[in-house]
């Protein structure tokens, strides 16, 4: 079996175990299936949509014939922000006003860590030239970081942690907010070991983006922690706490 066919295989088992996760592992959502399936298609068309978006707008005449779409160019890093928009632009046409993050986090680190060993077998999303014992030849003679495997390693111990924190009721309804600063993190960091252009500042695309993505999200934690936005962009009401008994 050649290693694109069992990259796509790979694909496939990312979803279905993300899916298992999502049913057995992960807290459950009070939603009737109508609003899940909604959930669902908001966080696929968004990926998929956010993962493009990188080189929808590097290469206009790609973008023009359509081909851009069936290339193999895509972006984790744009694709979970598109997701997690996808999911808060379906809750807002299907009026769901419950916090789903918690519920989807751990299912996403399960699938992309399966997913970044389909790009290893892939021979996509390699590192730079390394010298070190576990470097690998994609079959360019050069031997490199194998940081798709680095990356798979990251999300699979996400997907620990998420599920620990969730056992604890631990960062309720802001795990997936913190799981997703989390990579971009650890993502900024990485790509001094991957062979992208460097720009301003000697920095990548990919490290400018998370950049941005990390004080976006911040910014969003924060106004959700002190009482959040509600659909017309008004400050939601937040009940005080019960005064304390007296001695």
């Amino acid at each position: 079996m050649d290693g694109r066919t069992l990259q796509s295989l790979l694909a496939v088992l990312a979803i279905v175990v993300a899916v298992l996760v999502r049913r057995r592992l992960a807290p459950q959502l009070a939603l009737p299936r109508t609003q899940k399936l909604a959930l669902a298609l908001g966080a696929l068309i968004g990926a998929g949509i956010g993962a493009k978006l990188p080189f929808l707008l590097d290469d206009p005449e790609a973008t023009r014939t359509g081909l851009v779409w069936i290339t193999d160019g895509r972006t984790l890093t744009w694709g979970l922000v598109g997701g997690y928009l996808g999911v808060e632009i379906a809750k807002l046409v299907a009026g769901i006003r419950l916090k789903t993050g918690d519920s989807f986090a751990p299912a996403v680190a399960a699938s992309i860590a399966i997913g970044r060993v389909g790009c290893f077998v892939g021979g996509c999303c390699f590192g730079a030239e390394a010298h070190v014992p576990w470097a690998v030849d994609f079959g360019d003679g050069v031997p490199r970081h194998p940081t798709q495997l680095y990356e798979a390693a990251f999300h699979a111990l996400a997907f620990v942690v998420l599920l620990w924190m969730g056992r604890r009721e631990l960062l309720t309804t802001h795990r997936m907010k913190a799981y997703v600063i989390t990579y971009f993190v650890y993502r900024f960091v990485t790509e001094w070991i991957r062979p992208e252009p460097r720009g301003l500042f000697g920095l990548t695309f990919y490290q400018w983006s998370s950049l941005a993505f990390v004080v976006i999200f911040a910014l969003h934690w924060w106004i959700d922690a002190h009482g959040g936005l509600d659909l017309r962009g008004e400050r939601r009401h937040v009940p005080s706490p019960p005064p304390s008994p007296q001695p």
